[in-house]
């Protein structure tokens, strides 16, 4: 199983997240988006509603202040992920499950079959059935084959056991939207 590389820095130990070339390039794209088009049209919307008077009861100027700080956060936020992220490959084996593969599993503790997608952490959505391989399920399935029984442990508590049943290819492609945080 892969796992998250850690670098000691000055007593620290720094989790780097595991990300692809295309996760990369497009937080590049949302970055610089924010950066050159975004941030300039929010210091202006701050400016506008400034000059409405009052700031301790402007409410556009609370909002706009709001929005600007968002932006702000989420430019650090990508620059920090961008920078310490530890570039991968996908290297598929064809007959277990891999990266970006879509895996049919039976969960046995709820009887259920259904379909996840194993995705890198910055593009999981398990509302989509886009599972991050660094999760309980997508670590107890990479590496795994069609017919195996596979435990997946939530916590020291909480286990269940899932069977592998079908495994479509996948690779990784710019359709799959980064998360917001």
């Amino acid at each position: 199983m892969m796992e998250p590389q850690k670098q000691r820095r000055k007593g620290k130990c720094a989790v780097y997240d595991e990300l692809t070339a295309v996760d990369i390039k497009k937080m590049k794209e949302e970055l610089a988006h924010r950066v050159q088009v975004l941030r300039p049209q929010l210091i202006e919307e701050v400016q506008t509603a400034r000059a409405f008077g009052d700031l301790s009861e402007n409410f556009e100027y609370k909002c706009a202040k709001q929005a600007k700080n968002r932006n702000d956060s989420r430019i650090r936020y990508l620059e920090r992920m961008i920078r310490t992220a530890k570039v991968i490959e996908v290297k598929a084996e064809p007959d277990a499950v891999g990266l970006f593969d879509r895996v049919t599993i039976y969960n046995e503790m709820i009887k259920k079959e259904m379909e996840v997608r194993i995705v890198t952490t910055l593009r999981q959505d398990a509302l989509k059935g886009l599972v991050s391989k660094e999760s309980p399920v997508g670590k107890a399935l990479l590496g795994r084959h069609v017919g195996e029984r596979v435990q997946v442990e939530v916590s020291p508590a909480v286990k269940y056991f899932m069977e592998i049943r079908k495994i479509e290819k996948g690779e990784d492609d710019e359709s799959l939207h980064i998360s917001a945080y």
